[in-house]
């Protein structure tokens, strides 16, 4: 491609609502062009990323077993209520109604409609088990769409889904295509980690997410170096705290008062004890009621933990209106002593706890003392603790890491969530029947491009895994007004294209600063320079977008030159 018949136009300024580096450089490189709140279009050089991304998408999906089609974005609501999530997902999902006051929606995720074709076409085991997938548009109503391709509310999603007799085959699924994924983060030269995740929206027995490790992720994942257990922070779950120092009980807990203290380290220096001795109560409210929530006072609350186990759809911080009419007192002077008419949970940290000070219902005072066991009528003891690095493994006690991750994949063991209420159904060998078992598997293919950038950058610009680059080679013409210049830089374009390189010739009349920096800038990570100098001597200049580092090359080896870099830039397959 000659760069002067291509649609690339890069600027030096940063987008003032880019907060992070891929939003930056996507649209500094020409990539993408905002259209709309979190709604972009992919101009030609990065929907050349895309491309390359969804081939190999599809390749390793067809190893996998899996079937493109295509579903429609727009989704009757009669779906969505079969399923009952028409009622359930929130405001994310964008609803419509046609000319006939028909309801639609923009569909953030495929499970109805596909559910609804399996179940017109397969009835007996014997025709399981399916698999079919589709790279297409999605929308989900982010209430604040940023970071560009990172949390857009359109985006480009591969999303597939398998159906089964029964959940052996399910989990054969679903492990090869987890393989898939891998196989397709390696392929694409990315540093990524498998974690246990929670379901959310999408619902199912498990999951698992596929991160690439970013300091500029959002999402926080836990790891272990001794064991290789992985989760992402709303499902990490911990061996066990050690309890704090053990004190005998007092006869009764005492209140005594604490003016102004409405902070645990506030209280706990002002009472000269230590943090871990505090046991906050945090209110919440639900669709059902206010809940409290108990949880060491050196620790937090994971609300994801806390909801899925309350089974709510809305769990919210209780405002201070909420607090107290609940409690009786301002926000910071809550406590679990005598609070009636809430559920009490409290964390397995605050189970070893004695003599412990907690809020005392009441304005500027504090339980000293107190005793779960005699003074507070608890619900029960779970697991609602925030995990974070330091803490033990669940699996081996070794102390987890923890680091930022971006997610790009998700994989769901979806069970009969969809398909029994939407009645899918096969006849096994006694003509008996039963719901189809169901597996999802999501990845977002812009999200993991720019993932790539947030990982692949310099003060540059991007700097290319060559899988995801929208051109292996570029061939820079230093002055166009030399004919011996353009027409070599031209020979060894052509020879480039003939050896199957996908290459760009900026045939640009820029002066060499400028196609410097924008070679830079868009990251094709193998350039040839093409200059009055070397060419006296039968030469170019051959160089790595990685580690700028030149080499001269004869002119009649160009082409094997760049073929020997572009193998050494392939990565490899992690052993």
């Amino acid at each position: 491609m000659r760069w002067s018949r291509f649609y690339l136009f890069t600027t030096r300024e940063v987008p003032k609502d880019a907060e992070v580096v891929s939003h930056q450089l996507m649209v500094r490189t020409g990539m993408i062009r905002k259209t709309a709140a979190g709604i972009y279009s992919y101009l030609p050089l990065g929907w050349r990323s895309l491309s390359k991304l969804m081939a190999i998408v599809r390749r390793e999906l067809g190893v996998a077993g899996s079937v493109e089609l295509t579903m429609p974005a727009i989704q009757p609501s009669e779906l969505w209520k079969e399923s009952g999530r028409w009622a359930e997902y929130g405001k994310e999902l964008l609803r419509m109604d046609d000319r006939h006051g028909r309801d639609f929606c923009f569909g953030p995720t495929h499970e109805e409609v596909v559910t609804d074709i399996v179940r017109k076409d397969i009835t007996s085991y014997r025709q399981l088990p399916v698999n079919l997938y589709q790279i297409q548009v999605k929308f989900r109503d982010e209430i604040r769409p940023r970071f560009g391709l990172m949390r857009g509310r359109e985006f480009l999603m591969k999303d597939a889904y398998s159906f089964h007799a029964g959940e052996d085959s399910l989990e054969d699924a679903y492990e090869a295509m987890g393989a898939a994924y891998e196989r397709i983060f390696e392929a694409c030269g990315l540093d990524f980690i498998r974690v246990e995740a929670d379901s959310g929206a999408i619902g199912g027995s498990a999951s698992h997410e596929f991160m690439v490790v970013a300091d500029t992720g959002e999402s926080l994942v836990l790891r272990c170096e001794g064991c290789g257990y992985g989760a992402n922070q709303e499902k990490a779950e911990t061996k066990g705290l050690e309890a704090p120092e053990r004190r005998s009980e007092a006869a009764d807990a005492t209140v005594v008062p604490t003016p102004g203290k409405t902070t645990v380290e506030d209280v706990a220096q002002f009472l000269g004890v230590e943090p871990q001795r505090v046991v906050k109560t945090i209110l919440y409210r639900t669709e059902t009621g206010p809940v409290a929530a108990l949880v060491r006072g050196d620790r937090e609350v994971n609300s994801v933990k806390l909801k899925n186990l309350l089974g709510v759809q809305d769990l919210e911080l209780a405002e201070q209106d909420l607090v107290e009419q609940v409690s009786g007192a301002p926000v910071g002077y809550a406590g679990p002593i005598g609070l009636d008419g809430v559920r009490l949970i409290a964390d397995r940290s605050v189970e070893g706890v004695t003599a412990f000070v907690c809020g005392a219902n009441q304005p500027d005072a504090h339980w000293v003392g107190a005793s779960l066991a005699r003074d507070v009528h608890l619900d029960r003891f779970e697991d609602i603790l925030l995990v974070g690095g330091g803490d033990p493994c669940p699996s081996c006690g070794k102390p987890l890491t923890i680091s930022h991750g971006i997610e790009v994949g998700h994989i769901f063991k979806l069970g009969t969530k969809y398909s029994e209420p939407m009645g899918c159904s096969f006849l096994d060998d006694q003509g008996e029947s039963h719901p189809m078992t169901m597996g999802c598997y999501g990845l977002g293919i812009g999200r993991t491009v720019a993932a790539a950038i947030e990982q692949n950058h310099d003060e540059k610009g991007v700097v290319w895994p060559l899988p995801l680059a929208p051109f292996e080679a570029l061939v820079v013409p230093l002055n166009m007004n030399d004919a011996n210049v353009v027409g070599t830089a031209d020979s060894i374009y052509q020879a480039l294209l003939e050896k199957g390189v996908d290459a760009l010739l900026d045939d640009r009349k820029e002066r060499p600063g400028v196609k410097f920096n924008d070679a830079d800038l868009i990251g094709v990570p193998i350039r040839v320079v093409v200059g009055s100098k070397s060419l006296a001597n039968d030469q170019v200049e051959l160089s790595l977008r990685r580690d700028g580092e030149k080499k001269l090359v004869p002119i009649a080896k160009v082409a094997e030159a760049v073929l020997d870099e572009i193998v050494g830039e392939s990565p490899r397959p992690k052993s």
